[in-house]
């Protein structure tokens, strides 16, 4: 059995047993997926934060350094996607759901209870808009850089299988990297991405179920839900058989066009200078404090607030590492590294800082007794929030459709990516492969939402890819050593 077979195979093995522990025993196996994410979050916070840090340095020190014009690719390559297509699809992959889903509520989360300080107070206002432009900012898109580089350079400059292992080529060669320690990485970002991508498409299901409900009285139900599954696994499956040029593109352009719409809107009914000044102020706050805000940690105080918010995001963040960042590697072909790292790093992170200061000055605009009612269900904390403006019930329809289109864009990049990992990075998957990966991240969403343990896989998958923050360690190392021999040779083919 080659390499393709046995990661397809001991994956799906692998899934499997999870999702029936998660089902036959949900009070063990919360117990112990917590129990180890604790652990981590206990002890190897400092971890997470030295590591974030890291990769923000590095995917800007290699953007400006003398390797930053050599191409993702044959020097005479030319990149396969426009700017703006390209942008919408690393930038739908990469958050999608999750912006719809905290845009307000974690603004109004960090408003009503900030750090050290009283809720509902201009400071606390101050305080909600830099924490989400941190939390949403450079570090998860220097997360994704860092992983998507690596590969993208492997794959089309060293002509290497599309596969998280083969960044380590460099390090130990490719015999150890087609043995077991090639396998383990493989099945462990095959693990990270089902489950990752199995969450948020539960979480959106509830946050689509509960704008349905909001809008229009449709229950939040079991039935209801099911029929949400179903239809959005429909529509991706259509978009997976169609391909990534004609699907996914079209659905990341159509993306971005709907949430333009959204946040135009936005901004006409709600406090318009005072969204542009919210934006001003949280880039100043946010830049100004980066270096303090990256290393924060308490030495005797209680930590509880920031292992459940940024270190719960940056071990969240390289959880998807593995899907998002092969995707991005695999649109990425013929683009020079500066031209890559500036365009992952910098473009969406700004997207971010604009989304968060629109919906969440609407929000905080509000006052202290809304936010407070808002947050009380995060998946409807949206649509409370536009309730109380002009236009508001079109803004919240206009959600949930970016709701769908995001779902389905995230399901659909993901059976695309996981038929990558199970077929040894080939470019074009086989429809067979997605249609199944497609079939086992619907299912597994809609059980473990049914059976109340999307919170458990969301921290199962955390703490199973702990070790891929190793995997970005080393693949900067690995990356600066094949640059340094691609160097070598280049110079002496010009001696020659």
């Amino acid at each position: 059995m080659n390499k393709k077979n046995n990661v397809f195979y001991i994956s799906l093995v692998f899934v499997f047993a999870i999702v029936l522990w998660g089902l036959a025993a949900p009070e063990n196996f919360g117990s112990a997926a917590n129990g180890l994410f604790n652990y981590l979050v206990g002890n190897f916070g400092w971890f997470y934060l030295i590591s974030m840090f890291s990769f923000v340095i590095f995917s800007i020190w290699i953007a400006f350094s003398k390797y930053g014009s050599i191409k993702l690719g044959p020097d005479d390559s030319e990149p396969e996607y426009s700017y703006v297509s390209w942008f919408a699809m690393l930038f739908s992959a990469g958050m999608g759901i999750g912006l719809v889903f905290w845009g307000v509520a974690e603004p109004l989360n960090h408003f009503v209870s900030p750090l050290g300080m009283d809720g509902g107070t201009a400071a606390a206002a101050d305080f909600a808009m830099k924490k989400s432009f941190f939390h949403w900012g450079l570090h998860p898109w220097a997360n994704y850089c860092i992983l998507a580089l690596a590969l993208a350079y492997m794959q089309f400059r060293k002509n290497k299988p599309g596969l998280i292992s083969s960044i380590f080529i460099p390090l130990i060669g490719e015999e150890r990297v087609n043995g077991p320690i090639g396998y383990l990485v493989d099945i462990l970002a095959v693990f990270a991405t089902v489950a990752g991508v199995a969450t948020s498409l539960g979480l959106g299901t509830l946050q689509i179920n509960s704008g349905l409900n909001f809008m229009f009285g449709l229950p939040e139900s079991s039935a209801v839900q099911i029929a949400i599954v179903a239809i959005v696994t429909v529509l991706f499956m259509i978009s997976a058989v169609t391909g990534l040029d004609k699907g996914i593109k079209f659905l990341s352009n159509l993306n971005m066009g709907i949430a333009g719409i959204l946040m135009i809107l936005a901004i006409i009914i709600g406090p318009t200078v005072m969204i542009i000044n919210a934006l001003t102020n949280g880039v100043g706050m946010y830049f100004g404090e980066f270096i303090r805000d990256s290393f924060h940690i308490e030495v005797f105080g209680d930590n509880s607030w920031i292992g459940g918010w940024t270190i719960f995001y940056w071990a969240w963040w390289i959880a998807w590492a593995p899907f998002v960042g092969m995707f991005i590697a695999r649109i990425s072909k013929g683009r020079t590294i500066r031209e890559f790292v500036t365009g992952v790093l910098l473009v969406p992170a700004f997207g971010s800082f604009l989304w968060f200061a629109v919906f969440g000055t609407l929000g905080m605009n509000l006052g202290l007794d809304v936010a407070t009612e808002a947050i009380q269900s995060t998946p409807t904390a949206f649509f409370v929030v536009m309730s109380h403006y002009p236009l508001g019930s079109i803004i919240s329809f206009v959600a949930v459709i970016l709701l769908v289109t995001f779902f389905v864009t995230s399901a659909d990049s993901a059976t695309f990516v996981l038929g990558m990992m199970t077929s040894h990075g080939e470019m074009n998957p086989s429809t067979q492969k997605k249609i199944i990966w497609g079939v086992i991240q619907s299912a597994l969403a809609l059980a473990l939402m049914l059976a109340g343990g999307l919170g458990m896989l969301q921290t199962a998958s955390i703490a199973a890819a702990f070790p891929f923050a190793f995997v970005m360690l080393f693949g900067m190392v690995s990356l600066v050593k094949a640059l340094k021999a691609d160097e070598k040779n280049i110079r002496e083919e010009k001696a020659e």
